[in-house]
C-alpha cells in the first residue's frame, strides 16, 4: 500500500459512553472536538505539537497516542511508515469520561486511513477493530466513528457497532469537574458478579435506552437507570455519584459519562437554547459551582471527518 497523501487534517468529538444502563455498549458523539493536522515528513523524525488539553502533559514523539494509532493502521494495510508532524489542538477534557483517548485512536486511524491511496483498506469496520484493540472496547470508539448514538459489541468475529437515531429535542449536558479520574480505577472497583435481579432490570433500560434515544426523550429518565456500575464507583468519584443522585432526585436523567467523573444530563430541548433540565442543574448547584463547568452541547451526528491537504508526488 502507497501513501497518497502527505498532509491531512481531522476532526473528531468526544463521546460519552454507557449512557447509564449501557454499560461497555452505548455511546454517544457530542459537539466537542479535537482537530488533528497530520504531515508525513520524508525524514525520521517525529514531532507532535499540542496546544489546549494535554499541553506539556501528553508525549511529544514516537509515544503519542495519536501517532501510535497512525503507525498501527499504516501497519494493518502494509503502508510505508514515515517521520510524522503532528499538531494537535485539544479542546476535549482529559481523563473526565468524555472520550479523549478514543478520540485520539480514532484521529489517527483515520488520518492514515486519509493519507493512503486506497483508504477502504481502512474502512469503519476495520478502523473499530484497530480502535478496540488499542482502547479494550468499543463503546467510545464507535460513536467518535459513527456520530450520533450508536449500539457496539464484540464477538468471536471481532467489535461491531450500529448507529441509532438521536431524536432532535435529545439535548446533551456535560457537568465536568475540575478533578480527573483514570478509566483502569474507576473500572478497578467494579465487582466481578452482581445480583441477577440487577442484571435483568438493567437490561430492561437499556432497551427502553435506545426508544428513548429515538423516539421518546420523554422516557429519558427512567430510561437511564443504572444498577450495574455507578453505585460501586461511588467510593472513587464521590462528588459525582452524588451529583447524579441529586440531580435524579429532580427527574433530571444524569449518568455518570464514561468512567467520570463527569456527570452528563439528557435533557430535553424547549426552545433555541435552554432545556428541561437547566432550572434544576442551578438549583442543585445553589449557586456554588465548585469547579464545575455547566457545557450545554449538541448531538455530533457526523463524527469524525478528515480532510486531505497534500497530495505526495507521483501518486496517482
Amino acid at each position: 500500500m502507497r501513501l497518497g497523501h502527505d498532509h491531512v487534517r481531522v476532526r473528531v468529538p468526544a463521546t460519552s459512553a454507557n449512557l447509564g444502563p449501557g454499560f461497555d455498549a452505548l455511546g454517544l458523539a457530542l459537539g466537542l472536538y479535537d482537530d488533528v493536522e497530520v504531515r508525513a515528513l520524508g525524514t525520521a523524525e517525529v514531532r507532535v505539537d499540542v496546544v489546549g488539553e494535554g499541553a506539556g502533559e501528553v508525549p511529544d514523539g514516537e509515544d503519542h497516542l495519536v501517532v501510535r494509532a497512525v503507525r498501527a493502521a499504516l501497519d494493518q494495510v502494509g503502508a510505508p511508515q514515515t517521520g510524522l508532524h503532528l499538531v494537535c489542538h485539544n479542546r476535549i477534557p482529559h481523563g473526565r469520561g468524555l472520550g479523549s483517548s478514543a478520540a485520539a485512536v480514532v484521529a489517527g486511524v483515520v488520518a492514515a486511513r486519509s493519507l493512503i491511496v486506497d483508504p477502504e483498506a481502512l474502512d469503519d469496520d476495520v478502523a473499530l477493530a484497530l480502535a478496540t484493540q488499542m482502547e479494550g472496547h468499543p463503546d467510545n470508539a464507535a460513536p467518535a466513528l459513527l456520530g450520533g448514538a450508536t449500539v457496539a459489541w464484540t464477538d468471536r468475529g471481532g467489535p461491531h457497532a450500529v448507529p441509532l437515531t438521536v431524536h432532535a429535542d435529545v439535548a446533551p449536558i456535560a457537568l465536568v469537574p475540575a478533578t480527573r479520574l483514570a478509566t483502569r480505577v474507576a473500572r478497578g472497583v467494579l465487582p466481578a458478579v452482581v445480583p441477577h435481579v440487577d442484571a435483568a432490570s438493567q437490561a430492561g433500560r437499556a432497551a427502553l435506552l435506545v426508544e428513548a434515544l429515538a423516539r421518546r426523550p420523554d422516557l429519558l429518565f427512567p430510561a437511564t437507570e443504572d444498577l450495574l456500575h455507578q453505585q460501586y464507583r461511588a467510593s472513587v468519584m464521590p462528588d459525582s455519584f452524588a451529583l447524579v443522585e441529586a440531580l435524579r432526585r429532580r427527574g433530571v436523567a444524569a449518568m455518570v459519562s464514561g468512567a467520570g467523573p463527569t456527570v452528563l444530563v439528557l435533557a430535553r430541548a424547549v426552545g433555541s437554547a435552554a432545556t428541561d433540565a437547566d432550572e434544576s442543574i442551578e438549583q442543585t448547584f445553589g449557586g456554588a459551582m465548585g469547579g464545575w463547568q455547566v457545557r450545554p452541547l449538541a448531538v455530533d451526528r457526523e463524527g469524525v471527518r478528515a480532510t486531505r491537504v497534500g497530495v505526495v508526488a507521483g501518486a496517482g
